[in-house]
């Protein structure tokens, strides 16, 4: 019969310092070859956890289990056989090669006197290759940068050859680059290798994406654990980390930053993905915006909704109605400027046309991306339509115009 017990279970655990907890009743169960990531703002006790969960720090009450036994009663080489940690605290780099100090995660395996056997030396270098940093083996430690020298974390610990690796926020100072590099490191540890992977994260973006589970920490307990598609929403993400401009779209993965709407409002005729980089190049600038008629099912709906913009919106695959284009045409009364973002007009948008045209018969300014907008427009008082090509030349008249 397969063993199912988990290679981690935490029952009624409270951590913390002194016998002072900072984190309460915290029961979770963890299975070999998922990422997990911890989430929450500074200071909620994710690197406390963490260390916890490592046997670094005795639990103030309750148990960690390891494989099926309490953490307290494993010796420390063998306890190292299983989890491997990396944590946040710059390691002394020494004279170390970064071959030699990827060696040194082999001491749970060597003899008394930390003898590389063959073996040893193969995994060595296969930890060095997993993580891309074959290349580095003879380079100094001192001499790297930070995100070589994380990969060389990595090398170590996955040279242990873990059931468990334990990181404290392993993108911390790292480019764009090396930041997407790790996590892919990390990712195919996973896959490859079933190492289950447990990390304190800041991108909640990243850990959407990435996440088989993640624990929402905060206020010292553990608010919310399952899957991130069931756990992070764009409310409990701003409740996570007291969003007050800000929100986190599940269907983009993204956080979107809202403007203060002061410099007047914006309609945006949009739909099928035009108006997105336009809403928020408008939001960075301070532009309220309203917009539609966007079909819920379109990315435009996702990001005009999450930048707070005031948007009608339709069932998908439905036309748009007398009582949406209405509502739509107040909003363009309301607008100092209408925007056409050039979409591809057919059967079920055809009425946003309309909206841009009766802009026009209402005196409003209309800017307008169609690369040939003649034809739309014929027959119509055109002295305030203003041709653009992009969304920078759009911003550009704007600022012109006001």
């Amino acid at each position: 019969m397969k063993n199912t017990c988990p290679v981690l279970d935490i029952q009624n655990l409270s951590v913390g310092y002194k016998k002072i907890p900072v984190l309460n009743s915290v029961n979770l169960s963890f299975q070999k070859g998922n990422f997990v990531s911890l989430l929450g703002p500074n200071g909620a006790g994710k690197t406390t956890l963490l260390k916890t969960m490592a046997g670094l720090l005795a639990p103030v009450s309750g148990t960690v289990m390891v494989n099926g036994k309490n953490i307290a009663d494993y010796k420390r080489t063998e306890l190292a056989g299983i989890i491997a940690v990396v944590l946040t605290e710059k390691v002394s780099p020494g004279i170390f090669s970064v071959f030699e100090f990827v060696a040194q995660g082999r001491y749970p395996h060597t003899d008394f006197f930390g003898r590389l056997q063959k073996k040893d030396l193969n995994v060595v270098n296969s930890a060095l290759k997993m993580v891309n940093a074959t290349d580095l083996a003879d380079r100094q430690l001192s001499s790297l940068s930070d995100g070589e020298r994380q990969k060389a974390y990595l090398a170590r610990a996955l040279a242990q050859e873990p059931e468990v690796i334990i990181l404290d926020e392993p993108t911390m100072h790292l480019d764009l680059k090396h930041r997407m590099d790790v996590m892919s490191i990390l990712r195919r540890m996973c896959q490859k290798k079933g190492i289950m992977i447990i990390a304190s994260l800041h991108d909640v973006d990243i850990a959407s994406k990435i996440s088989d589970c993640v624990a929402l920490v905060k206020n010292g307990a553990v608010t919310g654990w399952g899957s991130p598609e069931k756990m992070l929403s764009g409310n409990s993400v701003a409740d996570l980390y007291d969003f007050d401009d800000a929100d986190f779209n599940p269907a983009l993965g993204s956080i979107e930053i809202r403007g203060n709407g002061q410099r007047g409002k914006v309609f945006v005729a949009a739909g099928m993905g035009t108006g997105a980089v336009l809403y928020r190049l408008l939001a960075k600038k301070g532009f309220r915006i309203a917009t539609g008629v966007l079909h819920t099912n379109d990315l435009d709906c996702y990001v005009a909704g999450s930048l707070g913009a005031e948007c009608v919106v339709q069932a998908p695959m439905e036309p748009v109605s007398e009582d949406l284009f209405n509502m739509a045409a107040a909003l363009v009364r309301q607008a100092d400027f209408i925007i056409d973002t050039g979409f591809l007009a057919g059967d079920l948008n055809q009425r946003n046309i309309e909206l841009v045209k009766y802009a026009l018969a209402q005196n409003k300014k209309v800017i307008t991306m169609r690369r040939q907008s003649n034809g739309f427009f014929e027959g119509f008082n055109c002295e305030w339509l203003i041709k653009c090509f992009d969304e920078t030349e759009v911003l550009e008249k704007m600022e012109l115009l006001f």
